[in-house]
């Protein structure tokens, strides 16, 4: 297999770095008291506000506009006899954040974005950072074992190490204690630690960044899986021998719950006094609301990624060629419907899970090849007609090719990429799906199946019994009448005669099918 390198070329200091640094936050449970941690968190938000109200001012008496290193000079001028509770570089990344929210809302308003603002309302509370500078790993080791190191600071963490966050001088450090599964990382490898206010869960978490550098040889070979990314399934992958599709439709489903809620509680809010007691109270709750929504997809997107990098080691791919779709909501030319769904898909944040997934596993991500005629084109090299398919199957109209639509795009991406046209490679025989999360309590439901098969959903098996199987009633004005039956005790009967469990015959009915013996007479008299 050869690359079209012409077109999409592979960087070479992917393909020849032997170890790639990956930046990772962990998130794991605070134990401080509450009232230690609002102090915290209380002490970084009066900082940003003060520094923010003197900027202000002195702009609005003398028309100056400050910036980052003057604003600091000024706030430590004006406050520097104070008592500190935060340490010098968390009293400087306070006074930072302003200059830095200035920074992102010019930018904003350079790309024409509408309605942006630069920051102006006060915080009373706000994140608090502590930079690498303010931390350091506790030495727990015994006396014995530091004579032997001949003074030399711990290389690396323990199950049971211990975190300590500088505090103003004179205050004893903050001791956090690190969770197990961070045993082995090394000492110098913390970059910030946050303390952060969870908002679905109402209490306080730590966020600690680790940059990590990694041994990841990079993967032999020149094997490419190709995949298309999609807003109903999160990403489809080929190689030309295996196609799946990673289905998460609870993705989807989650962004639709919140659209709705979000309308629902907007409607509430809109019967309400602006600002008033429960105005308010709706606030809060959609708050949480958001906070748990915005959990629950970054835990179904990163398990989504973890499914393709998974594939792709499967298949032993050196390369990941993804279709680039980051202008697919520039602007406006689908229905409301369909441009909210357009607009709220995360094919960026996907996109940036699987690459350092899958640099950390070797594997180079290549996330620029065009998507142009991908959907429509057929991939029959001897025919490749275009049409634009209606739902989920592609059929050719000119050859007959069925195959699988998501399956169509990740083919002529991979065509595209190795041969710089599209319609050139054949999709395989079979297309497996992926199922990154199940539904909970699926372990005994199993999946849904389609009606229209005799595919029962909980055991994956095929039933077959005759021609006593299913019947649908097409016509039963014919019928003699007769006494009503109940469910139960149909399907006790057809369960009789017709070689069926109970179980399967209650399901039978509960859908509004019937089996051949329930549409016979019952021998009465009309």
């Amino acid at each position: 297999m050869s690359f079209g390198l012409s077109a999409y070329p592979v960087p070479s200091a992917h393909r020849c770095a032997t170890i790639s640094a990956m930046i990772r936050t962990v998130y794991f449970a605070c134990h401080l008291p509450t009232s230690q941690a609002d102090a915290l968190n209380r002490e970084s938000g009066r900082i940003y506000t003060r520094v923010m109200v003197e900027h202000y001012r002195v702009y609005r008496k003398h028309g100056l506009w400050l910036s980052r290193a003057q604003a600091e000079k000024l706030d430590d001028r004006l406050h520097g006899e104070e008592q500190p509770y935060l340490p010098a570089h968390r009293i400087d990344a306070a006074q930072q954040a302003f200059y830095t929210a200035c920074k992102t809302a010019k930018s904003n308003r350079a790309n024409g974005l509408d309605g942006v603002k630069y920051p102006h309302q006060r915080k009373r509370y706000r994140t608090t950072i502590w930079k690498n500078t303010g931390i350091r790993l506790k030495d727990s080791r015994t006396q014995a074992e530091r004579r032997a190191a001949r003074g030399q600071p711990p290389c690396c963490t323990s199950a049971d190490s211990t975190l300590l966050l500088a505090r103003a001088a004179g205050l004893a450090p903050l001791e956090v204690s690190l969770p197990s599964h961070l045993a082995g990382v090394r000492a110098d490898a913390f970059v910030e630690m946050r303390l952060v206010f969870n908002q679905a869960a109402r209490h306080y978490e730590w966020h600690l960044v680790i940059d990590e550098a990694r041994t990841a040889p990079p993967v032999e070979g020149s094997h490419v899986v190709a995949g298309d990314l999609g807003e109903i399934h999160p990403i489809t992958l080929s190689d030309e021998q295996e196609a799946a599709v990673v289905s998460c439709r609870e993705l989807r489903s989650a962004r639709q719950q919140t659209n709705k809620r979000l309308a629902a509680l907007g409607q509430l809010q809109a019967r309400c006094a602006p600002h008033s007691r429960r105005w308010w109270r709706l606030e809060r709750r959609k708050r949480r609301f958001l906070e748990h929504q915005k959990r629950r997809t970054r835990d179904l997107e990163h398990k989504v990624s973890r499914a393709a990098v998974a594939f792709a080691q499967r298949r032993h791919a050196a390369i990941i060629a993804l279709g680039d779709v980051r202008d697919i909501a520039d602007g406006k030319r689908l229905n409301k419907q369909s441009q909210q769904k357009i607009s709220q898909w995360s094919h960026g944040t996907l996109r940036a899970y699987i690459t350092y997934k899958a640099q950390a596993a070797g594997i180079t991500v290549v996330d620029t090849v065009s998507e142009a005629d991908t959907t429509k084109t057929c991939p029959n090299p001897k025919c490749r007609h275009q049409y634009k398919p209606k739902g989920r199957v592609y059929h050719c109209p000119a050859c007959g090719l069925v195959a699988h639509r998501d399956v169509v795009g990740a083919v002529n991406i991979l065509s595209r990429f190795l041969h710089d046209a599209v319609g050139l490679l054949r999709p395989p025989p079979t297309t497996k799906y992926r199922h990154p999360y199940q539904r909970r309590g699926s372990h005994r439901r199993g999946k849904r199946s389609p009606q229209d098969t005799g595919l029962v959903a909980g055991n994956g098996r095929q039933h077959h019994t005759g021609d006593s199987f299913l019947s649908l009633s097409q016509n039963r004005s014919h019928q003699p009448m007769r006494a009503p039956l109940s469910s139960t005790s149909c399907a006790a009967s057809a369960a009789a005669e017709c070689h069926l469990t109970v179980s399967q015959c209650s399901l039978l009915t509960a859908i509004g099918l019937r089996c051949k013996l329930m549409s016979r007479p019952t021998g009465r008299s009309g």
